[in-house]
């Protein structure tokens, strides 16, 4: 969602970069491309204003003007800022009151309001341990009950029971009375929305509001509406009262204005982000790490939250068994690949990569569809178990019979031999104490066909150089991980990247010595 904004302002920290010293009339210059940045982004225009002057005022200051780095300062300034515009502190929902805690779904039709209840009631059974029951009170919508009757089933979150012709407020009463009998912990209710903003949805609000008293009341909102966006939630916010905004389809290619500045514009916490269509695609919403995101920084902490969720511990120490022996085979490739799958791909990994936009671009360039790991893997099971452990075993007339039966040709076969080949030699490397998680990225990527090396260093950028503050984000990032996953043993002070893994670690994300 933040690619534009990502890019313009990064060519305009780039010509900062490459000066030795900035004057007053460099600084204007750049503040008038980061405003021109914003308002193509959508960002409201009394935001964009006040952003401009809360960065001006400090970056004219004798920190900038006399630092040794002051285009790495300016950056700096414009981070924070970033972070105060969206919010300072993260706020995840709350459930800090006697049960049933209601949660109660705002916002207009199509914004995606019953599934992102699905997939918010999956996460507070499965991550937070909650009972929890959801109730449709969506009647203008045809089949809007039925849909949220089938993802419960999916979920496995039990719904209330629909009845027919029964009107939203009667509902909400009777969800209330089901959940207190039922000794749930958590109600949410999914209402029901319009085309646009009306007296007669806000009526219907107010009167659910009052029967249910919920203690959080979420606005879906589509990231993809923009400022529209912001309007509804100044609308919402007025009549009805709001907790807490989530922001749809971010996965999207919006401009990411909305974000920036529905915060400042209604006072409210963004708490969550759908990032995709799937029922797991989920995110908290922390502001810090989001800024980290818009200016090319990363987000280690997300991408190593990601991999805990999708990563069997037993799997990580057979894994970790393997490569201290310098083993890695086809079965072992085809774990990595689904597992890079379940992150969100490569792309998507890639995103949260400090300095990596360029990489980005160059996956964009070779046209590389994540859809090309569900081929490789068929590729793969379509071999005999000797097959897998031993890739030599594989002639002409092999192939032939793997490429029937995987759907797929020889040529493609060929691919991904040469690129187990490369990988199992990256492998054995970081079995001896190689190069940790950049390694292993640089080595996938050059086998893709995307060019090698390793990562960028993250000094000055998403990793901070100052030792006290590393030690500070390596704790943060352990604290992530489950327990009997840690960190390699790393330094990640002055720009490395630490490594994720080690003896019981991630499986393909290794730990080893950071390169000097």
């Amino acid at each position: 969602m933040f690619d534009t904004l990502s890019d313009r302002l990064g060519s305009v920290f780039d010509k900062l970069r490459g000066k030795g010293a900035l004057g007053p009339k460099d600084v204007d210059e750049a503040l008038r491309e980061v405003r021109r940045a914003l308002l193509e982004a959508d960002v409201a225009l009394p935001v964009a204003k006040k952003f401009i002057e809360a960065v001006r005022e400090r970056a004219v200051g004798h920190e900038v003007l006399k630092s040794v780095t002051p285009g790495q300062q300016v950056v700096k300034i414009v981070h924070d800022t970033l972070v105060d515009t969206l919010g300072r502190e993260a706020a995840p929902i709350s459930l800090a009151t006697s049960a049933p805690v209601v949660i109660m779904m705002v916002g207009l039709q199509g914004s995606g309001k019953t599934t992102s209840t699905a997939k918010i009631a999956r996460r507070l059974m499965q991550r937070d341990k909650q009972k929890v029951m959801m109730a449709s009170l969506d009647v203008q919508r045809p089949a809007a009950q039925e849909q949220l009757r089938v993802l419960g089933e999916q979920v496995e979150v039990k719904t209330l029971p629909i009845v027919a012709g029964q009107q939203p407020v009667a509902i909400a009463k009777r969800a209330m009375e089901a959940a207190r009998l039922g000794g749930f912990d958590v109600v949410m209710l999914d209402t029901a929305g319009r085309l646009h903003v009306d007296e007669a949805l806000m009526s219907e609000m107010a009167e659910i509001r009052d029967v249910a008293n919920p203690f959080e009341t979420l606005l879906v909102a589509d990231s993809l509406t923009g400022q529209d966006a912001v309007n509804v939630a100044e609308h919402f916010q007025n009549r009805i009262g709001l907790t807490g905004i989530m922001l749809t389809r971010v996965d999207g290619d919006g401009r990411g204005g909305a974000a920036l500045s529905m915060r400042s514009v209604t006072g409210v916490p963004i708490k969550l982000l759908g990032t995709g269509e799937k029922i797991d695609e989920l995110e908290d919403f922390d502001p810090e790490r989001v800024a980290g995101r818009i200016l090319g920084m990363g987000d280690v902490v997300s991408l190593v939250e990601k991999a805990a969720e999708t990563i069997d511990a037993a799997e990580a120490e057979k894994m970790a068994a393997k490569m201290k022996k310098g083993q890695f085979d086809l079965d072992d490739m085809a774990m990595q690949l689904a597992q890079m799958s379940k992150m969100g791909g490569m792309q998507g990994v890639l995103g949260m990569m400090p300095g990596m936009g360029k990489m980005k671009k160059a996956i964009d360039g070779a046209n590389l569809d994540d859809k090309i790991f569900l081929r490789q893997g068929a590729i793969i099971s379509s071999m005999t178990k000797k097959e897998r452990r031993n890739p030599k075993l594989l002639n002409a007339s092999r192939k032939k019979r793997v490429a029937a039966g995987s759907g797929t040709t020889v040529p493609e076969i060929n691919k991904l031999l040469k690129m187990h080949r490369q990988m199992a030699d990256m492998m054995k490397k970081l079995g001896k104490g190689g190069k940790g998680l950049g390694g292993l990225m640089g080595g996938l990527t050059g086998a893709m066909g995307l060019g090698g090396g390793g990562m960028p260093a993250m000094g000055g950028g998403g990793m901070p150089s100052d030792p006290a503050e590393a030690e500070a984000m390596l704790k943060q990032v352990e604290g992530q991980l489950p327990p009997g996953m840690g960190l390699g043993g790393n330094s990640i002070a002055g720009g490395g990247l630490p490594g994720l893994g080690g003896p019981g670690g991630l499986p393909g994300l290794p730990g080893g010595k950071k390169k000097r």
